[in-house]
């Protein structure tokens, strides 16, 4: 069971309820890759589809070039920011506004400790009834209020407000990196699904409950193949490329000397690009026939989907929830501020000079952070990796930026339990930490410990990556939560152990080496640092020359 977690089979439920095994008739027609390729705004498959897709053949990060505006913008300096922010909330908008008086006039520290935390509650209170509004047009305060935890301009010094005010408003770089008050737009439009909570409670009888989640899995199994077409669409048209380009080579001829009208023999390199043309038609030949399984998979899966959105209907329609998505998403990001901060940190939820004290490339504004991740991904490359079949699949989580003042940045959901081939994970990070790089870290390490746990599936403690450090963990009789000890090393792998610098044990070096391995450019750079790199280096080797690596 542990090796199928990831391999895409149909679920036995929906092949019992759909009447077949799961495979494809052999007569039945491939499907038109126009229909397939071509996004169409009124089909059941695009509604609650993604924001951004998952590309397969995207190999990383787009280069940050530009992480501030030129220009300030002039949204700070407006004398009626703070009304506007605080306007058309209602009575929590007023007690948000008297304790915050009573806080800023306070001279007691104790006085203002006691209002400091008689705010927090409130003002939450009061974010909520702005996140409301997301899915339509908000004026500039309140979305700098969600995004930023900008309440006042004043609240901040002339040089941070300065420096706020360049930061990119738009996503220009397209990636899955939200603001607050986008994940939120996005949850309330139904552009990306709500994250799993135990509170969304499924309203009506159970049959129709087991309907629904039925369909959702087919979705996601279509999501899946629809992604695994492409890639293996565009692996052939990189392939053919290569091949044009060498049997270019072999037209390439030059008069024999004393012959103007005889070309000479084939050069050496041209006798060797022959065999080169013969492995590429071989691999020409697997990857259309890859291909035209991918396109019985996507086949299958759409006649999944149709099948069971007519017996839903049948049962009554989409089910609904008791509570409003943005209601959940929104407590639900609360709930990972809290983590993100933790019991003793500094849970002030609004953006002050009083504690803001990161400096420019420690502030987790959108460009920062796609520029760390791809730093992340030049070191462990397979950081946002996870196997389909038998396919070694990139796909970026989703990235939730959270105004708090934490320094731990934490993995809500490792991937969509309904869609567990393609579908993104979920990283949340405060935007505010002491060191930006440590808490994308370790939000990195809790998503790699969660997606290996969940291929390993029972075999946690036992198999891959879990079950090698677990099983260390236990012998050095070590006490408290082996993900932690799992999130320190990692961020020790990645900091220390990468520069060259031995900070690790012997046997969890050797778990990370294999199971979380370095980039060739690092290992590469390692391999002469010491005999210890060395010794691990050529165990690569080793295992690369036999079947079982």
């Amino acid at each position: 069971m542990a090796q199928n977690v990831f391999q895409g089979e149909m679920d036995p439920e929906l092949a019992a309820l759909l009447g077949t095994g799961g495979a494809v008739e052999d007569n039945a027609p491939p499907p038109d890759f126009n229909d397939i390729f071509n996004e169409k705004s009124d089909s059941a498959e695009d509604q609650g589809a993604e924001v951004h897709g998952v590309d397969l053949s995207a190999d990383g990060f787009p280069t940050v070039t530009q992480r501030l505006e030129p220009v300030p913008h002039k949204f700070f300096v407006d004398p009626n920011y703070y009304k506007i922010a605080l306007g058309g909330e209602g009575d929590i908008a007023q007690r948000v506004h008297t304790i915050l008086q009573k806080y800023l006039n306070a001279k007691d520290p104790k006085d203002r400790s006691v209002f400091r935390q008689q705010f927090i509650t409130p003002f939450w209170d009061f974010l909520l009834n702005v996140a409301k509004k997301t899915p339509g047009k908000i004026p500039p305060p309140k979305k700098f209020l969600l995004r930023f935890g900008l309440l006042h301009p004043t609240f901040l010094d002339a040089e941070t407000r300065n420096f706020f005010s360049k930061i990119v408003i738009e996503n220009v770089l397209d990636q899955p990196v939200y603001y607050m008050d986008e994940w939120l737009k996005a949850v309330g439009t139904g552009a990306i699904r709500p994250s799993t909570t135990d509170e969304v409670k499924i309203a009506k009888n159970n049959n129709q409950m087991r309907m629904q989640q039925l369909l959702e899995k087919a979705m996601g199994k279509l999501d899946g193949s629809k992604a695994l077409l492409k890639a293996k669409d565009q692996e052939r048209l990189n392939t053919e490329g290569i091949l044009q380009d060498r049997i270019g080579v072999i037209f390439e001829h030059f008069p024999l000397d004393g012959f103007e009208d005889v070309n000479s023999c084939y050069s050496d390199a041209q006798k060797r690009t022959f065999g080169e043309i013969q492995e590429l038609l071989k691999n020409l030949i697997k990857i259309d026939h890859e291909l035209e399984m991918s396109m019985k998979d996507y086949y299958q899966a759409e006649t999944d989907v149709t099948t069971l959105q007519d017996k839903v209907e049948e049962e009554g329609g989409v089910l609904t929830v008791d509570l409003q998505a943005i209601d959940t998403e929104f407590d639900t990001i609360r709930q990972m501020a809290k983590l993100t901060i933790g019991r003793q940190g500094n849970h002030f939820p609004v953006l002050t000079s009083e504690y803001f004290h990161c400096g420019p490339n420690d502030t987790g504004f959108r460009e920062n952070i796609i520029s760390l991740l791809g730093r992340i991904e030049s070191i462990d490359p397979e950081a946002f990796c996870r196997s389909y079949k038998n396919r070694l699949n990139r796909i970026a989580p989703y990235v939730v930026l959270i105004p708090t003042y934490g320094d731990t940045g934490i993995c809500w959901e490792p991937f969509d339990r309904f869609n567990r081939a393609t579908s993104r994970g979920r990283i949340v990070i405060p935007m505010y930490p002491k060191n930006l790089y440590i808490a994308l870290l370790s939000a990195v390490a809790d998503l790699r410990w969660q997606v290996a746990k969940e291929k390993a599936s029972y075999y946690w403690m036992e198999e891959g990556l879990t079950g090698n450090y677990y099983q260390w963990f236990a012998a050095q009789k070590l006490k408290g939560d082996v993900k932690e000890y799992f999130i320190q090393d990692y961020i020790t792998w990645m900091t220390k152990e990468a520069e060259g610098i031995q900070k690790l044990d012997k046997e969890v070096r050797g778990t990370f080496w294999r199971h979380m391995p370095f980039s060739k450019e690092v290992k590469e750079k390692l391999r002469n640092r010491s005999y210890v790199y060395q010794e691990l280096y050529q165990r690569d080797v080793n295992r690369s020359m036999s079947d079982g690596y």
